[in-house]
């Protein structure tokens, strides 16, 4: 076996064993978000409480303004701002992932990817707390259809994989570059106001229609936000999501394979 073929083997094997330790990083994770909140009453729901009051403000306003339905509005806006807090909170928070664990990989001999499961992991319990406000928007607001609602676990399953990969891939760049987690937190803001969350992909003319049709973070939005809100399926979103996910893991996978054994020293 050569080098090449022994790094691709020690990478499965830390993706496979980073997987089998999910005890641990929920434990991580949910010790670290208490540890974020101590001392608080309310912990992480001060996230859900600021959240509901942004969505409570700006639906009547936006919706006023943009000519939408106010009720229509106020689904669009709570289903996108709540995940995508979750996506950014991923993407943002990735580049950190294995600096901030610096401690960890040098003293204790855990799986890499372990501190990739528990970014994810961390950032699922906060949208588990943040859930709350779309199902009470939805019990407010309900929409006319929800037959395909059983669409809404894979969709959200597809996000994660495809957030799973990506923050991989940056907190690998991110450890060697530290510039990185900068640029990507400014992009972030920029994909914000480019992405239908605010307003609505339905809203723009034809010419203008790329801006979503060749952003992923639409395509990512929509997979999930379409079920839960009775919205027409598109299968061009579930396709660009599924292959997303099928070549970012793979260069995703490569990238960790031939970078895994130089990012300890990196730190």
């Amino acid at each position: 076996m050569n080098e090449k073929h022994r790094a691709i083997h020690k990478a499965a094997r830390d993706l496979i064993q980073g997987a089998q330790r999910s005890s641990l990083w929920w434990a991580l994770a949910w010790q670290e978000t208490r540890q974020r909140y101590r001392r608080s009453m309310l912990g992480p729901f001060w996230i859900t409480i600021s959240t509901a009051v942004m969505v409570g403000a700006m639906g009547p306003l936006y919706g006023v303004l943009l000519g939408q339905d106010v009720g229509s509005y106020l689904q669009h806006l709570a289903v996108s701002l709540i995940f995508w807090t979750f996506i950014s909170a991923s993407i943002n928070e990735s580049g950190s992932a294995f600096i901030a664990a610096e401690g960890f990989i040098k003293q204790i001999a855990l799986p890499l990817t372990t501190y990739i499961f528990r970014l994810i992991a961390r950032n699922l319990i906060l949208l588990a707390h943040n859930f709350a406000i779309v199902v009470v928007v939805l019990l407010i607001f309900p929409p006319a259809h929800m037959q395909d609602i059983w669409l809404f676990p894979l969709g959200l399953l597809l996000v994660i994989g495809n957030l799973f990969w990506l923050s991989l891939l940056l907190a690998l760049v991110s450890t060697r570059f530290r510039d990185v987690p900068q640029l990507v937190s400014n992009l972030v803001q920029v994909a914000f106001f480019l992405s239908p969350i605010i307003w609505k992909a339905d809203m723009l003319s034809a010419k203008t229609r790329f801006v979503a049709d060749f952003n992923p973070l639409f395509h990512f939005l929509e997979i999930i936000r379409a079920p839960l809100l009775g919205e027409p399926i598109y299968a061009t979103s579930w396709i660009f999501a599924g292959t997303l996910l099928v070549a970012g893991s793979s260069i995703s996978f490569l990238a960790f394979a031939r970078l895994r054994a130089r990012t300890p020293y990196w730190l």
